[in-house]
């Protein structure tokens, strides 16, 4: 096939400069998955292709797999500093910024550094190098994700006092799952790969339970899977891709300020509950719902819609299948649920007239008609 015009300038044009740094995380659900092995193997393979890569920090935590690896790259020599009487080693930001190469190695990005250090904490030190242009690949574990790690104390009862913004995760170009099976962790665990043979049973009775990492295990999918959705999103909007992907389910119920959208609403939560999908509660502001009565019970309907885990989304419109459609189409829904009282004669068909409109204007979405008592 003949290339375009625009394919042949994409051609003999130069790349754009580059003005940051890329960011690719190895995630993992807990210590000892094999996130620094996963690190290292990949940044080794890339260097066997040329790519100028070095070791800003690598902790080894006596694991001797990873100290195998590492004579492999070179790695810029740490910065010593005194705390408390007590001689300390953190990672060299200036020298590594000195050095330049294309890709520096960091791990454990949520780590607190010694006071003194130019950063309090070292995904600070990151932003830096990824502003100086360097690429960074670092590790991160689900439980120090500011967002996730109440819920893991809920489910661990650890306090974990070591945290990295969401925002900093959502940075990232790539975001890889260092994965294990819970059994096999803990089979790693008894042969004394990832903890002192002394700290072993400790371990297994407290942090290192299997129900523990069973949830942990599922709080990481879920983190992938939330950046590769955002992804795919931000791939569809660039491309201008119109169609709906039903990767995920994405619903969205319609509601208005009766109180029985509040009926609809739990349908629509109990729906989104066992497909796991999206959900979100939209009302189309139609300038009716002027009195008081009318505003006291839209507000309780939408805070009943944040209650039960949905987006609520304010729209406006001369009706609603228009800002309905754009909307399914913005957010690539792929279930629209509406209500419908039992009713004839000219009410039921302009409510039908809605519809049509609707389904004329949607992309191609699965629609529900909720049907309820009429008023």
């Amino acid at each position: 096939m003949p290339k375009t015009p625009e394919q042949w300038l994409a051609a003999v044009s130069p790349p754009p400069e580059k003005t940051k740094g890329a960011l690719k995380l190895f995630l993992g659900f807990a210590p000892g998955v094999g996130k620094t092995y996963s690190m290292l193997s990949e940044a080794i393979r890339r260097h066997s292709r040329g790519e100028d890569i070095i070791i800003g920090l690598v902790e080894t935590h006596g694991r001797k797999g990873i100290a195998e690896l590492l004579p492999q790259l070179e790695a810029v020599p740490r910065k010593k500093m005194e705390y408390k009487g007590t001689t300390f080693e953190e990672m060299d930001v200036d020298a590594i910024k000195t050095r330049h190469p294309q890709v520096v190695l960091v791990d454990e990005l949520a780590h607190t550094n010694i006071p003194g250090s130019k950063h309090r904490k070292r995904y600070e030190d990151v932003l830096e190098l990824l502003d100086a242009k360097i690429d960074v690949l670092s590790t991160v574990n689900i439980q120090h994700i500011e967002s996730i790690a109440p819920t893991v104390n809920a489910i661990t009862g650890v306090v974990v006092r070591e945290t990295v913004p969401d925002w900093v995760l959502q940075m990232a170009q790539e975001t890889v799952m260092v994965d294990l099976t819970p059994e096999a962790l803990q089979n790693r665990m008894r042969r004394g790969d990832i903890y002192g043979a002394e700290k072993v049973e400790q371990a297994l009775k407290n942090f290192f339970r299997r129900g523990n990492l069973i949830a942990l295990r599922e709080l990481a999918l879920r983190q992938v899977a939330e950046q590769v959705d955002r992804s795919l999103s931000s791939y569809m909007d660039e491309k201008e891709i119109q169609e709906t992907w039903a990767v995920r389910e994405r619903i969205a119920v319609c509601i208005s300020s009766h109180p029985r959208s509040q009926y609809l609403l739990a349908r629509a939560a109990r729906m989104a509950r066992r497909i796991d999908a999206e959900l979100y509660a939209v009302y189309v502001d139609l300038a009716q719902d002027t009195s008081d009565e009318d505003q006291k019970t839209l507000e309780a309907n939408l805070q009943f819609a944040g209650s039960l885990g949905a987006t609520v989304m304010r729209l406006q419109g001369a009706n609603v299948a228009d800002p309905v459609a754009a909307f399914a189409r913005d957010k690539h829904i792929t279930q629209v649920i509406f209500g419908r009282s039992a009713v004839d004669g000219w009410r039921n068909f302009r409510y039908l007239s809605a519809i049509n409109r609707f389904l004329r204007q949607a992309p191609a979405v699965d629609v529900h008609i909720v049907t309820q008592e009429p008023d």
